[in-house]
């Protein structure tokens, strides 16, 4: 989504080659996102999306792009990756891994009303139910160890306060073995940006690459840590209700989950906090970039160890 590799006209014509989609017209990058570099391409059949891999490997990106075919192939409105002429959804630019695939229609819902959080919920629960029969498996490369690897390298930029809070967290969050959970197929980012919505009605879910095997429930907190998340650090309870209530509707949260829910949500706003303090102080250099500010995740984590369970539990009560 950041543009890290530049890619003319010229060199994008002679790699399309290898497709059978018409020639290209245009293409143009896209600005948004921190992970790879993507294009938009215009053909004289279609638009598709070109994605460059800055530091993905072939194994990850095997496990991400038969997961979208999958899902494509199960009616979800997700990007279906293109095969080559050698029936690969891999090709190479520039010696770095690359694919395309087809471009969803839509754009984002950045202030989203409950109505919009309903149908997230409805979507990351068809996801999760599609995900059941795939035979893809590819343990969270985000998980509690890079947690605590990626604390030891940025503590040298936080200040004192961020350091303990962080610390303390990755203490709580070392209690508990979220691996006893209903496990499958997450989506691991189905952030505002990820889902394009064609008037009020979702169109589809984009950018899979975080996509990885782990806990439902952590998947559908990250979820609500974003979709329903208030500019004073809290969630919006009416917005969070309809999400969950919506997901639970085609899948149902067993006890441990129910009770494992309150410290779920602490272990997804973590995750997003590090992750982004990580890009903020150790950047790689692209053409165009773009960093989210850590401090949204620092203050729903505050949230939410101040408050306990205030709120949580009611999310997930019958």
């Amino acid at each position: 989504m950041s543009v890290f590799t530049t890619i003319s006209k010229d060199e994008l014509t002679l790699w399309l080659k290898n497709y059978s989609i018409g020639d290209l017209k245009t293409h143009q990058g896209i600005s948004s996102g921190i992970e790879n570099t993507n294009y938009y391409v215009d053909t004289t059949l279609s638009r598709y999306v070109l994605t460059i891999f800055e530091k993905l490997k072939v194994k990850e990106l095997n496990y991400y792009l038969n997961l979208m075919s999958h899902l494509s192939g199960n009616r979800l409105p997700v990007p279906n990756p293109i095969a080559n002429i050698e029936n690969s959804f891999l090709g190479k630019i520039k010696d770095k891994p690359a694919t395309l695939v087809t471009c969803i229609r839509g754009k984002p819902i950045l202030s989203p009303e409950p109505i919009h959080c309903s149908q997230v919920g409805t979507m990351l629960a068809e996801i999760h139910k599609a995900g059941l029969s795939y035979d893809g498996f590819l343990t969270n490369p985000t998980g509690k160890a890079w947690c605590r690897s990626v604390f030891t390298r940025i503590s040298p930029f936080l200040s004192s306060e961020a350091k303990q809070l962080l610390k303390s967290e990755i203490e709580f969050q070392s209690q508990f073995d979220y691996y006893k959970l209903p496990q499958g197929v997450i989506h691991g980012d189905l952030f505002r940006d990820n889902v394009l919505f064609q008037g009020d009605i979702i169109g589809g879910v984009i950018d899979f690459y975080f996509a990885c095997n782990d806990s439902l429930l952590y998947d559908l907190a990250i979820t609500v840590n974003d979709w329903c998340l208030e500019t004073s650090g809290g969630l919006n309870i009416d917005s969070a209700a309809n999400l969950v209530g919506s997901y639970r509707k085609i899948r149902k949260l067993n006890s441990e989950e129910k009770e494992a829910w309150p410290a779920m949500l602490r272990a997804a706003a973590l995750r997003f906090w590090i992750s982004r303090l990580y890009d903020l102080h150790l950047p790689r250099s692209g053409e165009i970039t773009h960093a989210h500010d850590p401090l949204t995740f620092q203050c729903l984590l505050s949230h939410y160890c101040s408050c306990g369970n205030q709120y949580a539990k009611l999310l997930v009560e019958d």
